[in-house]
């Protein structure tokens, strides 16, 4: 009797662990088995970390080698086949051709279909010539003559702009400058431009106004200019212009941030004079005892002053302590120095949330923002004011100068009063140091100006030294 290793060798069947014989299970799934090792044979797992993409091109699912050229594996067509009809092809025949834009009559010859045979040719239309105006023997008499140009200059002129379409660099180095005299390319051009304004305007129908051009050789010659210093600048000037520049911006960044530091201060000072108005107010209509209601009489404040605390105006029951709570816009800052001063001035954080007590303690606490950032204001103007004091010392420092009174050490003493401290003028700066290019935004000296004060010092030593 056979085992079941002889079975599985008779029916190609992949040999078992089992060398026992055969049973029914061998014959009923060798099928399943043989597709699972197929199966498993055939897929691979991507290493951890590779991306797929990267995985995609070193194997396929056949486990094939990457292609080296793009080759489409679908099956069939990607777009329709043609559908070709039964209509005979069209015939093409070699014939020959002139090109309208050329004068020397060459024939050229090309392939082209036997229908369009004795037709133009097709490019001609792009063949646009620029149309110079002509002009007559009494015209030119009447209107274009001038001092300066001969009328022989201006047919030459005029030839070689109809020869190479207005190209004004082709006809400055094709002009004849042997036998008149050296013209420039904006002398060309204002020649041209002037005559064709003036046969404009005298050939125009009466009562119509003509669009003349009018070229500006001055400006012209002003761009050219200016270009052509901007072109032979030395590296040590473009080294200084981009300083200049950084420091330009610089100033006026400072400048844009003390605007608006001005404009938050005054809108502080504002909400201050109206909150003292609005107080005085009420004082005057307790004193007569009239009725007065306090939301209809009081004043609209700005933006930035102290705390505006949301209204309760939706439908349904709230509790008044609501009111009480401070709204999100307050910072935490603020926040910590009104808990601070409430907690100095022994007030209760929380107070019972009557009608009277919430309105005065709202009251209060906006009046504390508000004085708060007074003093920040304040602080801010004192540290900008002692920055610019230093700045105006180190100014007069490399000036050669020093500062008159408590701070550079000098005085003046009138009689029977104590010691007057003097700042020195605007003019003694000037005299101090006439050669020094100073910011007054106290931003450092550009550096040429370093080199003169450098070489300044320099000189006023050795000056020094030849003194006995």
């Amino acid at each position: 009797m056979g085992t079941g290793a002889d079975v599985r060798d008779i029916l190609e069947l992949t040999g078992g662990d089992n060398e026992g014989p055969i049973s029914k299970k061998d014959f009923i799934n060798s099928d399943k088995k043989k597709a699972k090792k197929t199966t498993e044979t055939l897929t691979f797992k991507r290493p951890e970390g590779m991306h797929r993409e990267v995985y995609a091109l070193l194997y396929s699912d056949k486990k094939d080698a990457p292609p080296l050229l793009p080759s489409d594996t679908t099956q069939g067509y990607r777009t329709v086949k043609a559908k070709l009809g039964c209509k005979r092809v069209r015939p093409w025949k070699w014939m020959p051709f002139t090109n309208p834009a050329r004068r020397d009559g060459t024939v050229f010859h090309h392939w082209r279909r036997l229908a369009e045979e004795g037709k133009d040719y097709p490019f001609a239309r792009f063949n646009k010539v620029v149309q110079v105006p002509v002009y007559s023997e009494q015209e030119y008499q009447m209107y274009l003559h001038d001092d300066g140009w001969t009328k022989a200059e201006t047919d030459h002129l005029f030839d070689l702009c109809k020869r190479f379409d207005l190209r004004f660099i082709v006809v400055h180095d094709r002009y004849d400058h042997q036998q008149y005299r050296k013209r420039s390319v904006e002398d060309l051009k204002e020649r041209y431009y002037s005559i064709c304004g003036k046969l404009t305007k005298d050939r125009a129908a009466s009562g119509a106004e003509p669009k003349i051009y009018i070229f500006d050789a001055g400006h012209e010659r002003r761009r050219k200019e200016q270009l052509e210093r901007l072109f032979n600048r030395t590296p040590d000037q473009v080294a200084e212009e981009e300083y200049l520049m950084q420091e330009l911006r610089k100033i006026e960044s400072r400048k844009k941030e003390r605007e608006k530091k001005a404009q938050d201060l005054q809108k502080l000072i504002t909400a201050a004079d109206t909150n003292t108005e609005m107080r005085r107010a009420e004082r005057k209509a307790t004193k007569k005892k009239l009725p007065m209601k306090r939301e209809t009489e009081k004043p609209t404040l700005p933006e930035m002053a102290g705390i505006k605390f949301p209204d309760f105006k939706s439908a349904g029951v709230t509790l008044r302590s609501q009111r009480m709570k401070l709204p999100s816009s307050v910072g935490q800052k603020k926040i910590k120095a009104i808990e601070q001063i409430l907690t100095e001035r022994e007030v209760d954080l929380n107070p019972m949330p009557t009608e009277e007590i919430v309105q005065m303690f709202n009251e209060l606490r906006s009046e504390l923002v508000l004085v708060y950032e007074l003093k920040q204001a304040h602080g801010n103007c004192e540290y900008e004011q002692q920055m610019l004091r230093h700045r105006y010392e180190a100014l007069l420092k490399a000036g050669g100068g020093a500062p008159v009174g408590p701070l550079g050490g000098g005085g003046l003493e009138t009689p029977g009063g104590p010691e007057v401290s003097v700042w020195p003028g605007p003019d003694d700066i000037k005299g101090e140091a006439k050669e020094q290019i100073i910011d007054v935004v106290g931003a450092p000296l550009t550096p040429n100006s370093r080199k003169r004060r450098e070489s300044a010092s320099s000189s006023s030593s050795i000056k020094k030294m030849k003194k006995p």
